[in-house]
């Protein structure tokens, strides 16, 4: 059917507003989660830059991912009924994502977030509007479906999905949990664990996830998620590499060399998530897809924003064609 969806993404849609901050310094922690962004209190700081980037979010990233990649894509979030709104509009329909799925609430704002970016890593200042989530009537077949970051109010709205990903064992679902999503737990979000084909997390998230403190084993994070329900369980680790588990085998890829030194990591991870998934709905195997998730992240860190590095099949196969010999999936198990 000509209607068919291939990639429906589910989340919340952001504006980031990209501060490029010089004036700061980084307060070392116990550990890495633990560092602080510092800058004078009381005091007026300069700023060197302000970027604006539309339509952005785990979830619209995605579905960007997806259509660039030759994937029918289209996009299921909430906007406010504002200029700011529009904007992310045109910005996704540019991209050729369907966005029939988008609604525009009335006398709500499109969510607006701060990104304070310091050297190539940043602390966002986030605020989700509590849009009246509730999942519509889809007449078309979804091949997939890619669910991420939402806000708190958001609970009903995933059991409204939990019976749809039940009803729809057709369409494949995809879970990359956002922060209020691994706030609610595995316990109240358990029709979704146990109806996801794909899930996606990196390893500080899992052990959020699992309850674990330092867990040095990663093939303890992805037998416990996988126990879940997910069949297939993807965690990056960052300069350490990334991993798959299917319940059967396990594999390991390092990360693609950068090609200059990264500007921004923003993104990264979204873009490993959905070139993942993008590349199994185009019928990979998971080491393939394994191979096409990197390039992607060490695209979009060379510039500012999670989209605008990422890549066309074409080009994100050239460099698969180009890239080192020993860059290449291991079996860990």
């Amino acid at each position: 059917m000509e209607n068919n969806i291939d990639f429906l993404a589910i989340g919340d849609v952001v504006i980031d507003a990209f501060i490029k901050l010089n004036d700061a310094h980084v307060q070392e922690g116990v550990n890495h989660e633990n560092r602080e962004l510092c800058v004078r209190f009381g005091d007026k700081v300069p700023y060197e830059s302000v970027d604006v980037v539309y339509a952005v979010g785990n979830s619209a990233n995605a579905a960007v991912s997806a259509s660039r990649l030759g994937l029918k894509s289209a996009f299921l979030s909430y906007i406010g009924d504002d200029q700011n709104g529009k904007e992310c509009l045109a910005t996704l329909q540019k991209d050729k994502v369907d966005t029939k799925y988008v609604f525009a609430i009335p006398n709500m704002k499109t969510n607006y977030h701060y990104v304070l970016w310091y050297g190539a890593e940043r602390t966002i200042l986030v605020k989700h509007e509590e849009y009246p989530y509730k999942f519509p009537k889809i007449p078309e077949k979804v091949g997939w479906i890619y669910l991420s970051s939402m806000a708190e109010n958001s609970a009903g709205y995933h059991d409204e999905i939990g019976k749809y990903a039940i009803a729809h064992p057709e369409t494949k679902l995809v879970f990359q949990p956002g922060t209020f999503q691994m706030k609610m737990g595995t316990e109240k979000l358990k029709d979704i664990y146990q109806n996801t084909y794909l899930f996606f997390c990196n390893k500080e998230e899992a052990e959020r996830i699992l309850k674990l403190k330092s867990q040095k084993d990663i093939m303890v994070l992805l037998k416990r998620i996988h126990a879940l329900g997910p069949k297939i369980v993807c965690v990056t680790d960052g300069p350490n590499g990334s991993y798959a588990y299917d319940g059967t085998d396990a594999w390991k890829i390092n990360m693609y060399p950068d090609i200059a030194p990264p500007v921004s990591r923003t993104g990264a991870g979204d873009a490993f998530s959905s070139t993942f998934a993008t590349a199994l709905a185009l019928g990979k195997t998971i080491p393939e897809a394994l191979t096409w998730g990197p390039i992607n992240s060490m695209s979009v860190v060379q510039g500012v924003g999670a989209q605008k590095g990422l890549l066309s099949r074409e080009k994100l196969e050239e460099y698969l064609k180009n890239a080192p010999k020993d860059y290449k999936p291991v079996k860990i198990n």
